[in-house]
């Protein structure tokens, strides 16, 4: 039995003093105060929260962080070097995350399960579903070695597109990952993705089997052909507007925006297109974030790191200190577990009396100062009712 005694945030509001006390992989009790059963463990902590969650990351175990290298990389180095990234973001506070789209995730979430590796809980895509051509097809090889190489499958109407969502939950998938548009192209467009009936295939096939999609949008024809398909998390989502935060609050999507990945360096040699991203982030660090924030939208934390050089696995607090320009940072903590818990479906999130025991433990309030999100103030963390040493104790 651990007991932990200290400032609470609860997923909800704060406890000034209170007591949380762990038997087995639950929480057994919550109460204002210090109340401390006889014989247990107990933690003097400054503040005690649930654990973070990263809504939208990639183990693709990279160095260079470019399309080619996320589908040629060796998938050996790509395997030891993502299960190294599950130790850091564990050992980061992070307690639940998100892989959409990877070659190792499933397989990541499989031995997390059963206790062989040490991390959070991945809630894995397997592979993402992309359209020839798009996107992440790295047409710098030939059609037939991309395909073989690629973390996606590929699939070009609404018939392959049931089956393709059938080919990831063979694989373990706990999500389905689409790609409603691609990225950015000259003359000032974004890439398409699926049209709206091949969208309306995969959502219907993935609920069917009762999985979420999550809608890589770029631009409103992509946002409003993700809400109008009826998928459960928008990704991304530049190009948002008050109509399409309208309905996205009205039908209880997610909004999960990835500010982190947003401001790091990206190389893009075509100066048309340079200079067409830079305009529509700029307007997604300002308008898009206001206008979601203004309408309500549930907001969730997602960095879209990857596990390169540029977006490494343990910084991924990056995405609450981003947030906290447009809301409280108790709205901020609120964002970053139990409404990222709610919108990717588990039952985490909370600090509550039979909910499942993933905490941690800081040395200092975020609160105060959200930058207390930090790694190397994170001192403890729980997972699953097990005691692990945070960074901050971890490192000295």
């Amino acid at each position: 039995m651990i007991t932990l005694v200290g400032k609470i945030f609860d997923g909800e509001k704060i406890i000034e003093q209170g007591t949380v006390v762990i038997e087995n992989d639950k929480i057994e009790r919550v109460s204002e105060g210090i109340d401390i059963p006889q014989g247990s463990e107990v933690i003097q902590a400054n503040f005690i929260m649930p654990g973070l969650v990263d809504a939208h990351l990639h183990f693709f175990g990279v160095e260079e962080d470019n399309v080619l290298s996320w589908n040629i990389v060796n998938e050996i180095d790509v395997a030891i070097r993502s299960t190294r990234d599950m130790e850091r973001l564990l050992r980061s506070g992070f307690t639940l995350v998100r892989d959409l789209g990877s070659k190792v995730a499933v397989r990541l979430d499989y031995l997390q399960r059963r206790g062989e590796i040490l991390g959070p809980t991945v809630i894995a895509s397997g592979y993402s579903l992309a359209i020839t051509g798009g996107n992440d097809d790295p047409k710098d090889l030939p059609i037939d070695i991309a395909q073989r190489l690629s973390y996606s499958f590929y699939c070009d109407s609404p018939y392959e597109c049931r089956k393709a969502v059938r080919m990831a939950i063979r694989q373990g998938a706990r999500v389905i990952k689409v790609y409603a548009s691609g990225a950015f192209s000259q003359g000032g467009k974004i890439l398409p993705g699926f049209a709206l009936d091949e969208l309306k295939a995969i959502v219907d096939e993935s609920h069917r089997f009762g999985l979420k999609v999550a809608s890589h949008a770029y631009g409103k024809e992509a946002i409003m052909n993700s809400i109008l398909a009826g998928v459960d998390t928008i990704e991304h989502g530049l190009g948002l507007d008050d109509e399409t935060a309208s309905m996205i609050k009205e039908r209880g999507i997610c909004y999960i925006p990835t500010l982190a990945t947003y401001e790091v360096p990206f190389e893009v040699r075509d100066p048309e297109v340079r200079i067409y991203r830079e305009e529509l982030v700029k307007r997604h660090f300002s308008e898009d974030i206001r206008i979601a924030v203004s309408h309500g939208v549930k907001i969730a934390t997602g960095t879209d790191y990857v596990g390169s050089k540029k977006r490494p696995h343990g910084q991924n607090y990056r995405e609450s200190v981003l947030l906290s320009r447009y809301m409280s940072n108790l709205e901020v903590l609120r964002a970053s577990t139990s409404i990222a818990s709610e919108c990717l479906g588990v039952k985490v999130g909370y600090i509550r009396e039979g909910y499942k025991a993933d905490l941690i433990v800081l040395k200092d309030d975020p609160t105060r100062d959200i930058e207390n999100l930090k790694p190397n103030n994170v001192s403890y963390v729980i997972k699953d009712g097990k005691l692990y040493t945070g960074y901050g104790l971890y490192q000295e």
